[in-house]
This record gives structure tokens, C-alpha cells and sequence, in this order.
């Protein structure tokens, strides 16, 4: 779910909205992947994203500068699909059938808790929890693997970030169209 959210429905919403090349930016993007990947902390990564998408992707460090940290804060699509995976993987270990209205209200809850969670996601997925009527003990299952899937969801996050910020600045025409072409970024420094 995380691949398919980072690699699938961020770049198709790329392309729809910019009419840029996804693999390149993945390309250019993959070491401040990489780097969310090893420390998984969104806010750490703030000033390569920032670095990154204004030298080898041509957006504005006005617009990333403001669009950056408040993704970092409040943008968690890598959490609140964990949270979702988690619930149900947890329903299904303990023989609990969830239903359709068990299912949105996890949709709901999920997404509404992991905004601006950073550091807490293992209580906001006892919310979640909570809210379908799961006991909170099933967070024992996740928890031996939670470091790995932390690091899959921070790159996730910061992803979307950029993403978002590109959109942003495609929009109000801040794009510079031929850093991002440019096949070696370094002759641009």
C-alpha cells in the first residue's frame, strides 16, 4: 500500500497536474528518499527536500520553504495507511470480522489521527483501534516490525511532500522547467 501510495498515486497525480516526467523525479528525489528511509523522521529531511527540490527540480524556495515543514507536520499518508494495514491485519490475527461501517470509521479515524503525530504513532493506532472496538493488546503484533514500516512511511510522507510542493509551484508558474529537465543537475550548481 505504501508503494502503490508513493510510486503509483503520487506520480500519477504528478504528471496529471505538472505534465512532468515521474521517473525522472523519483530519480532526482531518491536520495532525500533514501535519507527519510535511514533516520525516518520527516523533519530531518526539511532541508535537503528543500535543497533538492529547488537545485535539481526548479521549484521555488519560496514556495518549498513554506509548503515543506507544514507537509512534514500535518502531510502523514504513510502513517494513516499503516494504520489502516495495522487495524485490519490486527482484526483479522484476533478472528474479528470488521464491517463496512467498522472500515470507514477506521478511514476516518486514521486519517484524522495521524495529522501532526509525529513520534506518537503507536498511541494514535490504539485510537484507532479503540474507535472499531479492537483491544489495543494487538499493537504488541506490530510493534517488533514498527521501526521498519516508520522508515517506509516517513519516506512515504516526505514523498507526497514534495509532490505537493512541485504541484504548488507548476501552479503559480514558479517551476523552472529546465533545472527539472536537466540531465546532470550539477553543471546547474
Amino acid at each position: 500500500a505504501l508503494a502503490l501510495q508513493c510510486f503509483v498515486i503520487y506520480q500519477v497525480l504528478l504528471f496529471v497536474f505538472t505534465r512532468l516526467n515521474p521517473i525522472k523525479f523519483v530519480k532526482k528525489f531518491l536520495p532525500v528518499m533514501g535519507f527519510a528511509f535511514s533516520t525516518a523522521t520527516s523533519n530531518a529531511t526539511i532541508p535537503m527536500s528543500i535543497d533538492t527540490l529547488n537545485k535539481k527540480m526548479g521549484v521555488s524556495k519560496q514556495i518549498s520553504s513554506f509548503t515543506i515543514p507544514l507537509g512534514a507536520t500535518i502531510n502523514m499518508d504513510g502513517t494513516s495507511i499503516m494504520q489502516g494495514v495495522a487495524v485490519i491485519f490486527i482484526a483479522e490475527a484476533y478472528g474479528i470480522h470488521l464491517t463496512p461501517a467498522n472500515l470507514a470509521t477506521v478511514v476516518v479515524t486514521a486519517t484524522l489521527a495521524s495529522i501532526g503525530t509525529a513520534g506518537v504513532r503507536l498511541v494514535t493506532l490504539a485510537m484507532v483501534l479503540n474507535s472499531v472496538g479492537l483491544p489495543t493488546e494487538g499493537i504488541a503484533l506490530i510493534m517488533g516490525i514498527d521501526r521498519i514500516l516508520d522508515m517506509l512511511r516517513t519516506a512515504v510522507n516526505i514523498t507526497g511532500d514534495a509532490v505537493c510542493t512541485t504541484i504548488v509551484s507548476h501552479q503559480e508558474k514558479a517551476l523552472n522547467r529546465e533545472v527539472f529537465n536537466a540531465i546532470n543537475c550539477n553543471k546547474l550548481l
